[in-house]
């Protein structure tokens, strides 16, 4: 018998519309092949960033509780410690990480609009922004190697006079506390800050090369939150170590 060609409406010319579809996801080359659709990828990828910031955010509350409570404990030799630091360089490196807040969340803008130089720009100042970060607290660090206030052998700590000129009964032990978990909490805070600044440097190189569209750019978003993670750490730190209960 003679078999009647497949009109428009056969089941066979129904068929070509999905395959069409699925070929054009096979062949997205963001979409790792054991993902159904980008969708489902972006969810994936989403997920695990918050887990980790869950993470991130454990480790950082146990150093914060474990200085709040020998902060109480310790309270003159705390605040004698706290009168130390430069409140203006930490104002300084607070004001440079709100700034590059401000830069992440544009870079998002300018890669979900596809705008690609635009993109790599703003992750160029992000990098720079945290170099200078670096840089300051670098200074400080420096500061505190001179007035031998780094913990261990060599650490002295004279100063025990509030603004008024009124000693203040300090124990050096207990200053040395203060300025391990001041190492501690800037220096784990300075890690991320370096990592922050590697990871970024990647991206603007991946955009560059145009790695990012419109429809995938993900790992912008990912690392804009890392970004802002280590951003709103230190919003905690600053007031918490430069601020809070500097007079006895």
């Amino acid at each position: 018998m003679h078999n009647s060609p497949a009109t428009p409406g056969s089941t066979a010319a129904q068929t070509v519309a999905p395959a069409a579809t699925m070929d054009h996801e096979a062949f997205n080359p963001a979409l790792r092949h054991h993902f159904a659709d980008a969708q489902q990828q972006k969810n994936a990828a989403s997920l695990g960033m918050w887990l980790f910031i869950v993470t991130e955010i454990m480790f950082f509350g146990g150093m914060f509780c474990a200085y709040l409570i020998y902060r109480v404990a310790h309270f003159n030799a705390f605040a004698a410690g706290s009168q130390q630091l430069n409140i203006w360089l930490g104002a300084v490196n607070t004001a440079v990480l709100i700034v590059s807040s401000v830069t992440v969340v544009l870079a998002v803008k300018a890669a979900e609009s596809g705008k690609r130089k635009v993109l790599v720009g703003y992750l160029v100042v992000t990098v720079l922004l945290g170099l200078t970060f670096l840089v300051i607290k670098g200074f400080e660090y420096a500061e505190k190697f001179e007035k031998h206030h780094v913990p261990g052998p060599t650490f002295n700590f004279t100063e025990k006079f509030d603004d008024n000129g009124k000693q203040i009964p300090v124990n050096p032990k207990e200053a040395e506390l203060f300025f391990s978990l001041y190492f501690a909490m800037t220096g784990m805070h300075a890690l991320h800050m370096i990592i922050g600044c590697g990871l970024f440097t990647g991206l603007a190189i991946m955009a560059w090369k145009g790695h990012f569209t419109s429809d995938y750019f993900t790992p912008i978003e990912n690392g804009g939150l890392y970004w802002h993670l280590v951003d709103i750490i230190w919003i905690y730190l600053f007031p918490l170590l430069y601020l809070i209960s500097r007079h006895t």
